[in-house]
């Protein structure tokens, strides 16, 4: 076998001992650690037989010549080369350096020789194995009882142990780091606003020389290199060469050097001995050198300078990462003012960010007034001409994470704008009898309500106000033109996006849709129904949404209707009126649709369509309108008649009732002796309460007479102790005065004998 085949054939040998596990029943088996092909549990028992750097049979000893070089002094190994080399060479005798690194290379030499024979010797004995294996398979071989008993015992592997052992070479979950609070959020935001900010002002002021510089890690002197990691297998391969240690970057090395000294003759590095001498001219070269570095450096940095402005200058013209909050309308205004809409966006995003309300104490009141002013901003957008409704539609985003942050400041704002809107429509009709329909200004704020706000509920601080409006205007402000028929369609779909929840009856929405499928209907002479202010059966505007001309109505293609045309466009051809007058219609029909899909599971539908479906049925059908308009009108009709009738039968109200009037006797209880006599429940709630205050006052004259007793039973044991301590004294004290009395007269009995 080749030495790869070998190779192979050991490492699939340990994948399968590994692989082979004692117990099926053992999770916990790990796979086999190795280094370089060797177990770490083998390494770990250190019973390495064979050592790499001594053989076995020769282990403790040394050799005469490494004895005589290290031990003598080297004398005699030096007197012996010497006398053998001028024998047979007739040369000059080496020196002791030279001997020494000889004895080296030469110890070196025969340790390869012996790890060659080693390496011999094992691949002999696995070539032997293999051959045994392959001899042991063609003999009749008869395997013992107890690796049959072995392998017939040996289970298969049911469902459950394949399930665990699936799970155990499942990935485990890796731990994840936690969600961070929306005020850590603001702050990381904030910062990494700032410094892009500040990077943006460096590059500007042209001061980003140095942001390329890498600025070297401190060591200090007892750094171990500890968080060194080998990416790579950096290992070199030694080799000897002329008895020195060679490695294989020092040989590549070598040879790029010859390649190189062949190509361009002398080199710098050819004669290192005489370039560092004096008369090598180094001081010279190194000045010419400096200079022509210098010359080259000079060269690019004129196109550096070129660059470098530029940078500047891309830098003044770049967007700002953060932004103050504005005092005022005229400061946002100057802001977003000039610029495209991604960039208003950016401008507004990053002023919530640099003053989120985490970040300081006063920012919420800044951010209040953002919304204030933002609205502001919007209705200066709407009444433009043209209106910019892209960036309206862009800003909706901002206000809406305003109001989710602040609501009752929100509210208010929204509450201050309907409110104004509802006195200058109130002091129009003051002065002149009609109210003319608001800008598209106050259009866009009750557009912007519904989506700000819930409008399902029954009653709300601002959707109840803006339906308000939304109804005086339908009712209090006439069709005079057809930029009003274009306002008054836009709020019946306000109320109906207003009521698709709730499914609120809106009256004053049917009526104007009736009086604008009245205006654009002839032949009115048979009426089934009644028209409604602001609406009028004849006059100068009866006939606003009445198309005559044929041409027009075949080059008609349906389009929705857009806002830009409520403001009026100032040159508008005769055509272009009737488009929109058609337009106008098939809004119209669309709309009493969407009213009959609201409305029909009210129970008194039928007679709310009534009039609707006379104007369809009678006069609209009759008209030379274009085709999409007669297919709207059926598919209304069509609607309205798959409603079912939801009528109840009047039934007389039913009651409970009313039960005769009954005397109940009078019951009295029988008295008998010894017994409480009958009472009412007042009177036997009062004599229970003075049965409870007798029996608790009992107890309570108890309790302090035994605690009386017990006081004076203490004070009875203190004062006899007393007494009796009083009485052991004064006995103590007689019988000391007796002593003293007796030895005092026999001391007086003494004397009067002498």
């Amino acid at each position: 076998m080749s030495p790869e085949e070998k190779m192979m054939k050991r490492f699939a040998l340990e994948q399968q001992r590994q692989h082979e596990k004692k117990s099926i029943y053992n999770l916990n088996e790990d796979e086999e650690l190795t280094h370089y092909g060797q177990s770490l549990a083998d390494v770990e028992k250190h019973n390495d037989i064979v050592d790499s750097d001594s053989d076995a049979e020769e282990r403790g000893t040394l050799s005469a010549e490494l004895t005589a070089t290290h031990f003598g002094g080297g004398g005699a190994l030096l007197h012996k080369k010497t006398a053998q080399q001028q024998g047979e060479e007739g040369e000059k005798p080496r020196s002791r350096k030279e001997l020494i690194e000889e004895l080296i290379a030469k110890s070196k030499q025969e340790k390869r020789e012996r790890q060659a024979q080693r390496e011999d010797a094992l691949e002999l004995t696995e070539k032997l194995d293999q051959d045994w294996k392959e001899i042991q398979t063609l003999l009749a071989h008869k395997t013992p009882k107890s690796d049959n008993k072995d392998k017939k015992e040996k289970p298969k592997p049911d469902a459950y142990d394949m399930m665990v052992r699936e799970l155990g070479f499942e990935m485990k979950a890796q731990p994840s780091n936690r969600m961070k609070t929306q005020e850590e959020l603001a702050k990381e935001e904030q910062e990494r606003l700032e410094k892009l900010e500040a990077a943006r002002l460096r590059r500007m002021l042209g001061r980003d020389e140095d942001g390329g510089t890498k600025k070297p890690k401190h060591q200090s002197a007892d750094d171990l290199n500890d968080g060194f990691v080998l990416d790579k297998d950096d290992r070199r391969l030694l080799s000897y060469k002329d008895g020195k240690v060679s490695t294989e970057e020092e040989q590549s090395r070598e040879a790029g050097d010859d390649n190189s000294d062949e190509e361009q003759g002398e080199g710098p590095s050819e004669d290192s001995e005489e370039s560092s001498g004096p008369d090598g001219h180094s001081d010279l070269e190194s000045d010419v050198e400096s200079e022509e570095d210098r010359e080259t450096q000079q060269a690019p940095g004129k196109g550096l300078k070129s660059d470098g402005h530029k940078a500047r200058e891309a830098a003044r013209t770049e967007l700002p990462y953060t932004f103050a909050a504005p005092e005022s309308y005229e400061e946002l205004k100057s802001l977003l003012s000039g610029k495209s809409t991604e960039e208003q966006l950016l401008v507004v995003e990053r002023i919530k960010t640099c003053n989120h309300p985490s970040l300081a104490v006063g920012n919420k009141a800044k951010l209040e007034k953002l919304f204030d002013f933002l609205l502001e901003y919007i209705g200066d957008l709407a009444t433009d001409d043209p209106p910019d409704l892209r960036v309206i539609d862009k800003l909706v985003v901002q206000l809406y994470n305003l109001c989710q942050m602040f609501p009752e400041s929100a509210s208010s704002c929204i509450q201050f704008v309907l409110r104004d809107a509802m006195h200058e429509m109130e002091g129009a009709i003051e002065a002149r009898g009609r109210a003319a329909f608001p800008g598209l200004d106050v259009l866009i704020y009750l557009k912007l309500t519904g989506m700000l706000f819930p409008t399902s509920d029954f009653w709300h601080p601002v959707v109840t106000p803006a339906l308000v409006c939304m109804s005086q205007l339908l009712t209090k402000c006439p069709v005079l033109s057809l930029q009003d028929a274009v306002k008054g369609l836009f709020v019946c779909c306000l109320f109906l996006d207003y009521v698709s929840l709730s499914q609120r009856f809106i009256p004053e929405l049917i009526n104007f849709l009736l009086g604008i499928l009245y205006i654009a209907t002839p032949n009115k002479q048979s009426q089934g129904y009644t028209l409604v202010h602001p609406f009028r059966a004849s006059g100068k505007n009866s006939e606003l949404l009445l198309v005559s001309d044929e041409e027009d109505i075949a080059t008609w293609q349906r389009r929705g209707l857009s806002l830009h045309w409520a403001n009026g466009p100032k040159a508008q051809t005769k055509t272009e009126a009737n488009h929109m007058r058609l337009s106008c219609l098939a809004v119209c029909l669309a709309l009493v649709k969407r009213c009959v899909l609201t409305y029909g599971p009210l129970p008194s539908f039928h007679d709310i369509v009534r009039p609707l479906r006379a104007l369809l049925t009678e006069h609209l059908a009759a008209c030379s309108h274009p085709q999409e308009l007669q297919d709207l009108c059926r598919s209304a009709l069509a609607a309205m008649g798959k409603q079912e009738r939801r009528y109840r039968p009047l039934i007389c109200e039913k009651s409970k009732p009313v039960p005769l009037k009954l005397f109940t006797p009078r019951l009295v209880k029988v008295l008998e002796f010894g017994r409480k006599q009958g009472s009412s429940k007042e009177e036997q709630e009062r004599k229970r309460l003075i049965h409870k205050h007798k029996r608790e006052f009992k107890g309570a004259v108890r309790e302090i007479r035994r605690d009386n007793q017990f006081l004076a039973r203490m004070q009875l044991a203190e004062t006899l102790e007393r007494d009796a301590e009083r009485k052991r004294k004064v006995k103590h004290l007689f019988n000391s005065l007796a002593t003293q009395e007796g030895e005092w007269k026999a001391l007086k009995r003494k004397k009067f004998k002498k």
